[in-house]
Order: C-alpha cells, then structure tokens, then sequence
C-alpha cells in the first residue's frame, strides 16, 4: 500500500514516513498542499494520505477540501495529523472530507488505529 505523507516540517514527515514504512507502506512525502496535489497526480493510486493542517501556500484543510472535489481521488483516505484540538477546527476538517484526525504528539499505536479505522492497514 502506498501513503503520501503531507507536512511542512521535515522532521515529522520524517517521523510518519518511519512509521508507516514499519507498518508495510511505500512512502511519498510533500511540504505543503500544493505539492501533494502535484505528488498525487504522478502516484499510481496510494491508499491514504496523512495530511497537517498548518503548512504554507496551501494548508490541509485546502487540500482535503481540493483531494475531495476530484473524484479520481474518491478512494483517498485522508487523516489530519495536527496540533489544532479545537473541537470547532475538528469538525471542520472531517465536514471537508477527512476521514480521521490524529493529534500531535502521536503514538504509533494511534497512527497504526487510525488506518485501521479508514481501512488502509496494509496488514
């Protein structure tokens, strides 16, 4: 299974890339928004993507907003990976689409549930 992992922090792109290459997945990585959507058009059909929400030029809730009005991406799972814990800002992502959300700091035991629960647990 294959995951993009979308964060403008190379440090915590590095940290999900580790995890999720523990649980079986191939990783691709993005700094923002904008590049995801660039990185998703030449990915050959990945599974799930961990999007934050505070990045520059476009931010996670753009790109989940812009990944669910593309129905080639119908099959996308998305999960907010942020420190937003605003109950508001929460609902607000998963009415824009996400499927799930996974506050910073995470354990992989939490990472590892949360694919699970949308399914993209390559085991």
């Amino acid at each position: 299974m294959k995951a993009l992992v979308v964060d403008d922090s190379r440090a915590m792109r590095m940290i999900l890339g580790q995890a999720l290459k523990k649980l079986g997945f191939e990783v691709s990585e993005a700094g923002n928004g904008r590049e995801a959507l660039e990185r998703l058009a030449t990915l050959d059909n990945p599974s799930v993507a961990l999007v934050d929400w505070n990045m520059p030029e476009m931010n996670g809730l753009e790109l989940v907003r812009a990944v669910r009005a593309n129905p080639a991406y119908a099959g996308l799972r998305l999960i907010m990976v942020t420190t937003e814990t605003e109950v508001g800002q929460v609902r607000e992502a998963l009415e824009a689409g996400a499927d799930e959300y996974v506050m910073k700091p995470f354990t992989p035991e939490a990472l590892q549930d949360k694919l699970a629960l949308v399914g993209a647990s390559p085991h």
